[in-house]
């Protein structure tokens, strides 16, 4: 995969260098390229931003520069396919899911445009869809001074999903949002620390016992942080099994979802 990034920070993308991301583009897994957005500027004071028409407040990038380095980008896919995928984090943008990063980790090529200030002139994201396919995205519901976080978010979740990054692919099947629920709790050596105990039935050595504790702490974790995804979890096939660990935490399933019975307490945080 090829992934170019364009900011006038570059070297707040240093991090990419580092850990089983920077491993992947030492093993030529990731190809990764960072620009900066100056350097396609043609004045003297390398000029990126300008007055907003209309007025208010801040200031907004000024389209040439984009087109330029944008296009500079396009030009350098690999291969004959379609187009890039260009992702313009904004907080006006879809939410980034695990689900998004499954979806663009299979793309040829991914091109991320690093907005500050204000954003970027409105034109550019019209004017790019000539050349990408444009996806406005957000990490959530808050604003950050520019994209460079978000980026480095998005190129390490998609990065790690890539084969031969992870090492124990394993690993991206358990964790967390990979099958719409929380991960289960984790626990190492010594079996009591602080006087603080782990869970027995990871001592007993009944794998099949285990399976099933680790699958109920899913839910009950799910439930207890983020009741929202169980909300639109889809429950219509599941096993017995999990269809009583559901039903032990208060749900029932209606319609192929679980649905909190009325009286029972919300969960916990």
């Amino acid at each position: 995969m090829r992934i170019d990034v364009v900011s006038i920070f570059p070297e707040y993308l240093a991090p990419l260098e580092l850990s089983l991301i920077g491993k992947a583009r030492q093993d030529g897994i990731l190809d990764l390229h960072v620009h900066d957005l100056r350097s396609y500027t043609t004045d003297r004071h390398r000029t990126v931003d300008d007055t907003p028409y209309g007025g208010g407040a801040g200031m907004v990038m000024k389209p040439e520069p984009w087109s330029q380095a944008l296009t500079a980008v396009a030009e350098a896919r690999p291969g004959h396919g379609g187009k890039p995928v260009l992702i313009v984090p904004s907080p006006a943008g879809e939410r980034f899911t695990q689900a998004l990063a499954h979806e663009l980790a299979v793309e040829e090529h991914l091109a991320f445009a690093c907005g500050r200030y204000e954003g970027i002139d409105e034109r550019v994201i019209e004017w790019a869809g000539d050349h990408f396919d444009v996806r406005p995205v957000s990490l959530g519901d808050y604003v950050l001074n520019g994209g460079e976080v978000a980026v480095l978010a998005m190129v390490e979740a998609v990065g790690r999903l890539l084969p031969g990054v992870v090492g124990n692919p394993e690993s991206l099947v358990e964790e967390s949002h990979s099958d719409g629920l929380l991960e289960y709790p984790v626990y190492t050596k010594p079996a009591v620390w602080r006087d603080r105990e782990v869970p027995a039935i990871l001592l007993s050595g009944n794998h099949g016992k285990i399976a099933q504790w680790r699958r109920h702490e899913q839910f009950r974790r799910t439930s207890e942080r983020r009741p929202d995804l169980l909300e639109v979890f889809d429950a219509g096939k599941l096993p017995k099994a999990d269809r009583l660990a559901l039903q032990e935490l208060g749900y029932d399933i209606v319609d192929g979802r679980p649905v909190r019975r009325q009286g029972t307490a919300e969960p916990a945080g």
